[in-house]
């Protein structure tokens, strides 16, 4: 599944996907398309650091908590743009039923490491209504 806002990203994705033969295991969805009891074992992103704090939290806390536990989310973040404040921002956020490590620094950017040990934590839902964004699928 590629979640994207951007609907050209999410016609060029789903055009890759058929040409590597894997469209029909494939789904381009908008945020609001994807079901609210969806969960992942993986999430990659390069977050889009510019959209401001206030976003950034939002669109972290309204996916993250929908990894399955043993589940892992690979952020791709600039070091100078806050990797580190995020990553410091994520643990106090997520709590103990989750571990974020820096697993390398290369060029400039550090991948972080989000992994859920357990259950607990923040649903989607409240961490929009905590952050006073939409909520998961909410049409922004």
């Amino acid at each position: 599944t590629g979640v994207d806002v951007n609907r050209r990203a999410l016609l060029l994705a789903a055009e890759n996907a058929e040409q590597c033969g894997v469209a029909d295991r494939y789904r381009a969805l908008e945020p609001a398309q994807v079901p609210t009891d969806a969960v992942f074992d993986e999430i990659w992103s390069n977050p889009p650091i510019r959209v401001g704090k206030k976003v950034l939290h939002s669109m972290l806390l309204t996916w993250l908590p929908r990894l399955v536990v043993g589940g892992r989310a690979y952020l791709v973040v600039q070091r100078n743009l806050g990797s580190d404040s995020l990553a410091k921002w994520l643990v106090e956020q997520l709590g103990d039923a989750y571990e974020v490590t820096r697993l390398t620094s290369v060029k400039g950017f550090r991948i972080l490491e989000v992994v859920r040990t357990s259950d607990g934590g923040p649903t989607p839902l409240e961490a929009a209504e905590d952050t006073g964004a939409p909520a998961p699928n909410a049409d922004v």
